[in-house]
This record gives C-alpha cells, sequence and structure tokens, in this order.
C-alpha cells in the first residue's frame, strides 16, 4: 500500500484523538508506521480512540495545538518523517456558541503546524488538512475546484478559508524557495465525512446513532438537503495519497487538493437515515425520526467537491459506493452496541476490506 512508504517511518498525527484522527493513527499502524500524536483528550463519550486503546500503541503527547513553544518541542523531539495535521475544532453549531475558540484553534493550530516545521532538519513531508467549507459556498450545482474562491458565512467555514491562506502565505514565504528545503507541504480538503467511531454532537449520523441506542427518535432540520457522503477511509486514502505523493514529487509542493466521492453518490440526509436504519430493524419509519422546524445555526443544502486535480496529479480515486458505505458505516455501530470485545478487529478489517476494494479497482495507491 502506498508503495510501502509508511513503513518504518516517523509520522506525526496532531487531532489523533478526534474520529478521523484516530482513524489514520490506526491505518498508519497497519502500514508500519512508527506514530506519534498529539492532541487534546478524546472530543466525546464514548470514543474511538479510548475504545481501541490507541494510546497504548503509540507516543502520546496531550497538548493544545495553540500552545506553540509545545508543540515546537515535540515536533523537534520527534524528528518525523511525515505530519498529518487534523487537530480542529471541527463542528459548526460549536463555532456559533464559541467563536473565538473556533477561530484560535484552527487558525493558530495550522500557524503553529507551519511555524513548527521551520526548525527541523530532517526532510519531512507535511498535509495539513482543512475542510470542504474553506470556499465561498454559493450553492450553485457543480463542484468546487481548488483555484475557486476562499469563504465562509459562519465562523468555522471562515476558520477553514482563513487556515488555507495562512498555509498558501506560508508555502510562500518559507518552503517554496526560502531556505527550507527539506520541508514540503500541501493541503487537502473534505467533508461530509461518515464512517463508525463518530460521537461528534450535532452531526447527523451520530445524532442517529445515539437515539436509535436509546430507543428514541432522532429530530432532523433539513431532510431534502444533499450531501456527497463519503466514508472516512476515502479521505483518509487520498491524505495518505497525498503524503506518498508529496514526498517524491516537488511539483506539488504547496498545493491544495480535494477528496470528495463520485457527484453520482450524493444522497439526502433522509435517504441516508432510512439506509442507515435498516440495521437496527425499525417496524416504522416514524419510529426513525421526525423533522423539526428550528435550525439554530446557517446550514448549505448543497456542497460538493470536484476532484479531477486529485485524480490527473495523483492517481486518486475514490473507493466505496453508495452501499459501501451504507454497510461500512451500519455495521461497525450495530458491533459497538451490540458486541463491542471484538471492535478493534472489526475496524481493522474494514481498513483491510477497503484496501482490498482498492487493488479490485486498480487504484494506484494500493500497490
Amino acid at each position: 500500500m502506498f508503495d510501502n512508504i509508511y513503513k518504518d517511518k516517523k509520522v506525526l498525527v496532531t487531532g489523533n484523538s478526534g474520529f478521523k484522527g484516530s482513524w489514520l493513527t490506526l491505518w498508519l499502524l497497519s502500514l508500519g508506521a512508527k506514530v506519534s500524536g498529539v492532541s487534546l483528550d478524546p472530543p466525546s463519550k464514548p470514543s474511538m480512540f479510548e475504545e481501541l486503546s490507541i494510546a497504548e500503541k503509540i507516543s502520546h503527547h496531550e497538548i493544545d495545538i495553540r500552545d506553540l513553544e509545545l508543540l515546537k518541542k515535540i515536533v523537534k523531539d520527534e524528528s518525523p518523517d511525515f505530519i498529518f495535521h487534523l487537530a480542529a475544532q471541527s463542528l459548526v453549531s460549536k463555532s456559533f456558541k464559541n467563536p473565538f475558540e473556533t477561530i484560535s484553534t484552527n487558525i493558530l493550530g495550522v500557524s503553529n503546524v507551519l511555524e513548527s516545521l521551520k526548525y527541523l532538519d530532517n526532510d519531512c513531508v507535511a498535509v495539513i488538512i482543512t475542510s470542504d467549507k474553506c470556499y465561498n459556498n454559493v450553492e450553485w450545482s457543480w463542484g468546487y475546484r481548488e483555484n475557486d474562491q476562499l469563504g465562509g458565512k459562519d465562523i468555522y467555514s471562515g476558520s477553514k478559508a482563513a487556515a488555507e491562506i495562512v498555509f498558501n502565505s506560508y508555502y510562500h514565504s518559507f518552503f517554496a524557495d526560502n531556505g527550507h528545503n527539506n520541508i514540503r507541504i500541501a493541503s487537502a480538503r473534505a467533508g461530509n465525512v461518515i464512517g463508525g467511531g463518530d460521537w461528534a454532537k450535532d452531526r447527523i449520523v451520530p445524532d442517529c446513532i445515539r437515539a436509535w441506542n436509546s430507543n428514541e427518535i432522532v429530530d432532523i432540520r433539513n431532510p431534502n438537503s444533499t450531501r456527497p457522503w463519503q466514508h472516512v477511509l476515502e479521505p483518509l486514502s487520498g491524505y495518505l495519497c497525498l503524503g506518498q505523493k508529496l514526498s517524491c514529487n516537488k511539483n506539488i509542493n504547496g498545493k491544495s487538493f480535494n477528496f470528495g466521492p463520485s457527484s453520482k453518490y450524493n444522497h439526502t440526509v433522509e435517504n441516508l437515515l432510512i439506509d442507515l436504519s435498516s440495521f437496527w430493524k425499525f417496524k416504522d419509519l416514524s419510529e426513525v425520526y421526525r423533522i423539526i422546524e428550528k435550525n439554530d445555526f446557517i446550514e448549505s443544502e448543497l456542497l460538493k467537491l470536484n476532484c479531477d486535480k486529485s485524480l490527473i496529479q495523483l492517481g486518486w480515486l475514490p473507493t466505496l459506493d453508495y452501499d459501501n458505505l451504507i454497510d461500512f458505516t451500519g455495521s461497525w455501530y450495530y458491533n459497538f452496541y451490540n458486541d463491542r470485545s471484538n471492535i478493534i478487529e472489526l475496524t481493522i478489517g474494514q481498513i483491510k476490506q477497503y484496501e482490498q476494494f482498492a487493488i479490485e479497482s486498480s487504484i494506484s495507491w494500493a500497490k
């Protein structure tokens, strides 16, 4: 996988206690990487990070990404070959309640990682993960390209757009041709990620899982909102592919890449809920969800990405179809709440199955 580029390499993951960070850490370990992590406490209870005992498998540093001096020391001490920066305040709803925390975490966090890279003597590849919400969403029906306008009508989106601007500024100021030729950086944008192990508040799938496992009906705001849903392993394969290519191709240094599903897999919130609920065998849809009018924050009706650049320059393609997405997600949660004793084996098994699907589809990174 990934030309064995991560085997025996030192890889630092920020935000490793989060949903995506936990999956990425486990995947890197399965690829033979020596993983270290930087994060705060897990952001939810339960948490995938704790349920899979990930802290016991890596060198884990519990710090705030906004602490520059401590982060610089950790990065210097670990001297990683790769960094994947995922640490962030990742909830739109929380950005309305705590705008300054969102701004400081998402903008200073990126700045601190990039600043820390300046003090490394070894070669290092850094993938800076932001969000599809970094684009100025004007609700058009085609996908946003990497050179489309950045922006945001809410604090979370604005913070991600700003993080991309900081990334671009650091690249041209320090990492293009300005004395730090040992460092290569790129940014990655993805969104609408679902999968087992996410328990964040105000996300549609975790909200449903919590409600259904308490025999409650879930409240939804916009059943007809369309999203290009993708399993968490899809963008993670993109990040890993980007790290692989960046390590051997200086021509993509400083560039940004989108990672998303095929547009034919766009489904409404209602479709997603109906399909996932099949694992719980409800007798009637009235037991699954109810529609409420209240909406406390701005929410886009449509946002999708154009991923042609990732295909052409990286050879990356999404792997799972919609049925696989539902099966991976629903079966993970159902097993967790009914027999969590094998949850580590199930998670690793899904990673291996995903890799096998990629091999069968002749996707370039699956070698």
